[in-house]
């Protein structure tokens, strides 16, 4: 699991914890992020009773101001679907985890045989949680959404402590959804001047595809992107997740610029082997010259091809004399010199 990014290449999470309530919507999410060319599918594993207390709000463009935990507490799921949509998206060949916002779901997620956790911005400074995760030994991903660079330290620090270096981290902005205002994605690269060993990434809470791909060029090891099959079904995160033709895109663009960076070598392409002879210029005769004569500068000119003696010694030529005659059009090469 993740190999794909250690590899230079990103890895592409489908986020669908939040837009689904039983199996059969899970198999249609997972059938179209498969054929979409994700990397990954990810849930939320969350109980309404641990994640948020009766007083909590949520308070944003996506949700309104309502209870916390009572929207946690219609789209939570059980052990059981847990179990049938892994089992699923392995049955697809996509790897699989999830986000755990307690203990309990650490616990539950092990049972399950999860092979790394995600942990989402809400928990980014949660000290406990954060060593409890990461004392699994498992890979861990965190977002990074509402933090300063100092917490991010801190958070980073502690996992470490532990003897765990499978860390990865993202960029987020817990704003749903994010505005283009709001991205930030240099903030991205300042994590990975800062943490130049471990792998930084992005999780994208925006309309549309920009960010993500955006976030790819910048050099972002791992994009994580909400996703749904309808962006009114009922539920906070479908408005600003990908559909399938937008997490197509996605996938494409960022498989499309993987081939486009190629290996930073200054040097002609495979492809220019032919116009680089062709397309480029050397010393032509612009008026006929008889053997034995002096070249001047009404002799000759630069143009294409690139066959003959190159422009820069343009100079130097002048006042040698030729072997054979010479006529218009004619490039003058080394062994028409005297």
């Amino acid at each position: 699991m993740f190999n794909n990014y250690k590899n230079n290449r990103c890895y592409i999470v489908a986020e669908i914890g939040g837009n689904f309530i039983n199996f059969e919507q899970a198999k249609i999410l997972v059938d179209a992020a498969k054929e979409c060319g994700v990397d990954a599918v990810k849930l939320q594993t969350y109980v309404a009773d641990t994640v948020a207390s009766k007083k909590a709000m949520f308070d944003m463009e996506n949700t309104g101001m309502m209870s916390q935990y009572d929207l946690f507490r219609k789209f939570q799921i059980d052990k059981s679907l847990h179990k049938q949509v892994f089992d699923y998206i392995d049955e697809k060949g996509l790897d699989w985890f999830s986000t755990p916002s307690h203990w309990t779901d650490v616990q539950m997620l092990n049972g399950l045989g999860v092979a790394a956790y995600k942990i989402g911005s809400d928990d980014g400074v949660n000290i406990p949680f954060l060593k409890y995760v990461a004392e699994q030994g498992k890979p861990v991903i965190l977002a990074t959404g509402m933090c300063t660079m100092q917490e991010v330290e801190e958070s980073v620090n502690t996992i470490l402590s532990t003897g765990n270096d499978k860390l990865i981290l993202l960029h987020a902005v817990t704003s749903y959804p994010t505005h283009p205002e709001d991205v930030n994605l240099r903030a991205m690269v300042s994590m990975m001047n800062a943490f130049p060993g471990i792998p930084v990434g992005y999780s994208d809470h925006t309309f549309g595809i920009t960010a993500a791909v955006c976030a790819a060029a910048m050099g972002a090891r791992v994009i994580e992107k909400h996703f749904t099959c309808d962006k009114k079904a009922d539920g906070p995160d479908h408005m600003l997740s990908a559909d399938p033709s937008e997490m197509k895109e996605i996938v494409d663009r960022i498989r499309e610029f993987e081939v486009m960076r190629g290996n930073g070598i200054k040097r002609p392409a495979d492809s220019e082997r032919t116009t680089r002879i062709n397309n480029r210029k050397s010393i032509v005769i612009n008026k006929p010259i008889k053997a034995g004569d002096a070249i001047t500068k009404k002799h000759i000119d630069i143009k294409r091809p690139g066959t003959g003696i190159y422009p820069r010694y343009f100079d130097q030529i002048l006042g040698r004399k030729v072997s054979k005659d010479l006529d218009t059009d004619d490039i003058l090469m080394w062994e028409d010199l005297l």
